[in-house]
């Protein structure tokens, strides 16, 4: 049988409706020139493998598979310039081990986002509690860096690259910066050492799905979720986009089954209580009305063509109903030049950082300040971005709809600390009734700018900020019935 000429591609095979997966799937997939490589029996989805250019055609004969398609030309790289109900229920309030925070570290006096959101005040309620374990789905993460190593959970920390589980340390360790970078905004601790993270009394458990070269791939993003949801996570953030374009069209039967892969994933996690926030993106793109498409797809490289899209077209995870979409602004609370957003899409808006239109005395650069891996510092962070703590820690400033989702995905901790485990659906519930509403910009010229950004709506929900801007006080002041 034919080959392809750069060997073996991953395949997800998906079958029909949510059953499981066949218990001869092994047999089918190699007798159609696969081999199994792993099965997430509770979405009725299979990673496969094979070298084969008639694979696809082969497997679509067994009449129990709706769909398959290969994941190497579907996936999103990241862009953020940092880099050149069933199990809906847990222990009541007064079980969850919460103690108050300081944010008199070292390097708190450059976190305007913190207090921008009300943090502060929030943490002299609750700094969260040990009990919540938040899954950060990103490129791993340092746990030998001093202000996250005392909140990693290392028991349910994974490596899903590839689409099979790998619980080695040295298979989740972030080899790209990224995932650190989030994972400080939510959960550094109050340790005197450089930063103070929103919820910086709770565990953080490293979901691996993007590898060293910023790609994620649908097999680890499926693998992802069903992680989270197996294990009983929280929360999980994610400050990505997955999927073989950017825009993803679902009338697109090899596109729609990668989109219905990751959407049975998503539900399984939210179906076990994992709250899922994701980060809108930065092309500066309605999501609710898109036109054009022209940054993918990604991998392989420089193969991105243009193309018309239209609503049939959506992004992952952010469009997956559920899912809590969020929004950048920056220190004028402004939405930031390059945020997506969309009516429908934005749920809340938080600081991502502004580095061209949101300069301000109280943020200097316009960025924001998080943990960053040493091993990468030099090579990963802009000379102009590091920050280094008298302890030795490396921190590094970035902007991006990447550093807004953490600032929720926090914040939805800090609930889940003070009112115990919740239905996803009451997490965003809360965090949407207690944002701060932000009116549209009376002009439609985005800061003077000339990039037109038509913002729909009025000052209690609108494409650009969605209910309005997360806080973190009144969302704990909220929860707790006050």
């Amino acid at each position: 049988m034919p080959a392809y000429a750069n060997g073996f591609k991953n395949y997800i095979v998906l079958y029909k409706g949510t059953q499981a997966v066949p218990a001869d799937a092994a047999q089918s997939i190699a007798k159609s020139g696969g081999k199994l490589i792993y099965s997430y029996n509770q979405i009725g989805v299979v990673i496969a493998r094979s070298d084969s250019a008639s694979f696809r055609d082969a497997i679509l004969q067994d009449s129990r598979v709706e769909n398959a398609s290969a994941t190497e030309g579907f996936a999103v790289k990241l862009n953020d310039d940092a880099l050149t109900a069933g199990d809906a229920n847990g222990p009541p309030a007064d079980e969850q081990p919460n103690t108050p925070a300081s944010d008199s570290d070292s390097l708190s006096g450059l976190q305007w986002d913190m207090v921008q959101i009300h943090v502060p005040e929030a943490h002299a309620i609750t700094g969260g509690s040990p009990s919540v374990v938040v899954g950060d789905i990103d490129t791993g993460l340092d746990f030998t860096h001093p202000d996250l190593a005392g909140n990693v959970d290392f028991a349910n920390s994974v490596s899903c690259i590839g689409g099979v589980p790998n619980q080695s340390p040295s298979a989740w360790n972030d080899d790209l910066g990224h995932g650190t970078h989030t994972a400080g905004t939510i959960a550094a601790a109050a340790n005197g050492i450089g930063i103070v993270g929103v919820a910086p009394n709770v565990k953080i458990a490293a979901i691996k799905a993007g590898n060293a070269d910023n790609f994620f791939f649908p097999e680890a993003v499926v693998c992802a979720f069903i992680w989270a949801g197996d294990h009983h996570l929280d929360v999980t953030n994610n400050s990505y986009f997955v999927d073989p374009w950017r825009l993803n069209c679902r009338n697109d039967p090899e596109q729609r089954a990668i989109w219905e892969a990751e959407r049975r994933a998503i539900r399984y996690a939210q179906s076990r209580g994992v709250t899922v926030v994701a980060s809108m993106g930065n092309e500066f793109d309605d999501l609710a009305h898109p036109t054009i498409d022209k940054s993918s797809p990604d991998f392989p490289p420089d193969t991105a063509i243009t193309r018309e899209v239209t609503n049939a077209c959506a992004t992952v995870p952010v469009e997956i109903p559920g899912v809590i979409g969020v929004s950048a602004d920056g220190n004028l609370r402004r939405k930031a030049l390059y945020s997506n957003y969309g009516v429908g899409v934005t749920q809340v808006v938080a600081p991502g950082g502004d580095s061209v239109f949101q300069v301000t005395a109280t943020a200097p650069n316009g960025l924001v300040l998080s943990t960053f891996p040493k091993s990468l510092f030099l090579s990963q962070c802009r000379v102009d971005r590091q920050v280094v703590d008298a302890s030795g820690a490396t921190y590094c400033y970035a902007q991006g709809t990447s550093m807004a989702a953490p600032h929720v995905t926090g914040v939805a901790a800090l609930i889940i600390s003070q009112f115990g485990k919740m239905s996803p659906g009451k997490v965003q519930a809360y965090i949407n009734q207690t944002a701060d509403p932000l009116p549209c910009p009376s002009n439609p010229f985005l800061g003077g700018t000339p990039f037109e950004a038509n913002c729909e709506g009025g000052s209690g929900y609108n494409s650009f900020y969605g209910h309005g801007e997360v806080n973190a006080l009144e969302a704990v002041l909220h929860a707790s019935g006050q």
